[in-house]
């Protein structure tokens, strides 16, 4: 794939919490820049040459290529319940899905700073290691139905049919975050898991119930399991809402944050980046051949794009869900008490937030809403109030603004 992005030193570049091609500063300073609304023509004043910012763009590109890109493949094993041996032209949010999860997979056993060598010799005992666990995630992915491979495309489409859909179903952001959320569920419960240290947590109606966050990250023994999060969002009717739009790329600017899946209707990208009004992507609508994974040393090389993309920010589709990873306890508490002020669109007259987070659990809520109308129900008439319920749906349910 050709490049086909082009890189202003006149403006910083974000990947995934990481900058580029700006002088270091305070990360929340940076982070208030992004909040800044698009198209505002506001820039960053650098003093860079032409060496120093071809050597910063080549940073950039090596983390990028780092990044694990995963695609529509051919000829791989029939997917169960059908005759469809390539997920082409309906897989995409799939494989957007299975790229941001994979991100969370690099983060929890590679750590956020590992570059991947590429063709350079393994010298050293934590090259080694590393390259084992690299190839041990991609194998994780892998086009195939064996137990092996717990998130490939035809585990994620068995899991899909429980809710009545069918490989070359088209999914979307919210249904997919649901079946990552299986799928490691279902990975946890067999022995000897490389991933019982790590929950995974969808929020509802965007809320974060941190109840329910605290019994699925807590083990038996009283530790703490690291954590994906994953935040289904409807930014929008028909298009994004450009109010929201500052609070999408401050999003990626924090070190929490493993990407979002979108794209343009109908058109799902993984968007891992931004500079100025364009997102950074990773396409999965590019057919590669399966890659047989019980070789050893299978190439990689497929698994890793050199070419970033962009896309314009006003062109994503409002649907959309946005991840984040946290490797223990502290550092959600530190981004709960950092996230509101990327979250709640700036100049506006009330607090819409994109997503929040709640005391207690969804459960205790549910029932209170039925306790509760039990109760105005013997106490109220119907002409003269509004019920609760009513009440409660209107604060839970994304609200738009216009």
């Amino acid at each position: 794939m050709k490049m086909k992005a082009n890189f202003s030193k006149e403006s910083p570049v974000w990947l995934l919490g990481q900058c580029y091609l700006k002088k270091s500063e305070d990360p929340l300073e940076s982070a208030s820049e992004a909040l800044e609304p698009v198209g505002t023509g506001s820039q960053v004043s650098l003093a860079m040459d032409a060496t120093n910012f071809e050597n910063t763009i080549e940073e950039f590109k090596r983390d990028f290529a780092s990044r694990l890109w995963l695609t529509y493949r051919r000829e791989f094993p029939i997917l169960n319940g059908s005759t469809f041996t390539t997920d082409c032209g309906w897989g995409c949010m799939l494989r957007s899905g299975q790229m941001m999860l994979a991100q969370a997979l690099v983060c929890h056993f590679l750590g956020r700073e590992w570059r991947w060598r590429s063709e350079q010799p393994i010298e050293t005992v934590q090259q080694m290691r590393d390259d084992h666990n690299h190839r041990m995630i991609i194998k994780w992915f892998a086009d195939q139905s064996k137990p092996e491979s717990p998130f490939s495309i035809h585990r994620l489409v068995s899991l899909g049919a429980s809710t009545g859909k069918r490989a070359g179903d088209w999914y979307g952001p919210n249904s997919v975050a649901h079946l990552l959320c299986q799928a490691v569920e279902r990975t946890n419960e067999l022995p000897n898991s490389k991933l019982s240290r790590l929950a995974v947590y969808v929020a509802q109606d965007c809320a974060v119930y941190m109840q329910d966050v605290e019994d699925a990250c807590r083990t038996p023994d009283g530790g703490w399991k690291s954590l994906i999060l994953l935040v289904p969002l409807m930014l929008g009717t028909d298009k994004l809402n450009p109010v929201y739009a500052p609070c999408v790329t401050s999003l990626l600017t924090l070190d929490a944050c493993i990407g979002v899946i979108g794209g343009r209707p109908r058109h799902s990208l993984y968007f891992i980046g931004y500079q100025d009004d364009k997102l950074i992507h990773l396409d999965p609508h590019y057919c590669q051949e399966t890659v047989d994974v019980s070789k050893e040393n299978f190439p990689l090389i497929s698994f890793h794009c050199t070419s970033p993309r962009k896309m314009l920010l006003s062109k994503m589709d409002p649907s959309c869900c946005v991840g984040f990873y946290f490797p223990n306890r502290e550092s959600l508490a530190e981004f709960m008490e950092t996230i509101q002020r990327f979250v709640i669109p700036s100049n506006q007259k009330a607090d819409y937030p994109m997503f929040l987070f709640c005391e207690g659990s969804r459960k205790d809520l549910q029932q209170g809403i039925e306790v509760d109308e039990c109760l105005l129900a013997s106490t109220s008439s119907f002409d003269d109030h509004e019920t609760l319920e009513d009440d409660l749906c209107e604060c839970e349910k994304f609200e738009l603004l216009q």
